[in-house]
């Protein structure tokens, strides 16, 4: 199958992503590994971005457009793909069907993960990552017993710099300012598919694989 995920930050795309890559056989392609991909191997389109970011503008769409093109035209795409990350707006959404076009490719759907707002919050200004094992947590979901056993271990619970409410509320208004346009936009062509993101991972997955029909 072939998806674009949409949602708010923190709703779990990147996780629900990964799963279905790792059970279904498909590719997560993620624009920002992409670009920083490109980067380093100093593709031409890297080295176009890396000029756009060094100079502090904005990497256009024609350049991530390609760095799409290239990644989906690849072998291991051939058992289906989700793109994370793209489109952000609806001009990409409109550039990104006659890329896939000529690839002869098209998508199945359009998965948007829907999260209440005090969640979102405390999911992502509740993040923290334990500096003895690296493991992921959340001081408002994860078990009390989880977060004693890296402090009791003489570890301490990191939080991102940018996980804090004034950065994210950055993100949720751009989010809201361009994103959720592709909401109406793929829903008006019968891509749309909604799917609650509360609760567990293993809930929003079931969830997840029922609207694509591939729930066993």
């Amino acid at each position: 199958m072939r998806i674009v995920f949409l949602g708010p930050p923190g709703a779990g795309k990147g996780t629900q992503a990964q799963r279905l890559m790792a059970e279904h056989g498909m590719v997560q392609v993620s624009t920002g590994d992409l670009l920083r991909d490109a980067v380093k191997r100093g593709t031409p389109a890297g080295l176009r971005a890396k000029e756009k970011m060094d100079a502090g503008a904005l990497v256009s769409d024609d350049i991530v457009l390609e760095m799409i093109r290239d990644r989906l035209a690849a072998p291991d795409t051939r058992r289906g793909f989700i793109l994370d990350g793209f489109p952000r707006n609806v001009p990409q959404a409109e550039a990104l069907d006659p890329e896939l076009a000529a690839i002869g490719q098209q998508l199945d759907a359009v998965i948007l993960l829907e999260v209440d707002l005090d969640i979102l919050m405390k999911r992502i200004t509740g993040r923290r990552t334990c500096s003895l094992t690296g493991k992921l947590l959340n001081i408002h979901f994860s078990p009390r017993a989880e977060l004693e056993a890296c402090t009791g271990a003489g570890g301490t619970l990191v939080q991102r710099a940018d996980d804090n409410e004034a950065t994210i509320g950055k993100r949720l208004a751009v989010y809201r300012e361009q994103t959720e346009q592709l909401v109406p936009f793929y829903e008006q062509r019968g891509l749309l598919r909604r799917v609650s993101g509360e609760g567990s991972m293993d809930e929003v997955y079931a969830r997840l694989l029922r609207e694509l029909g591939l729930a066993r």
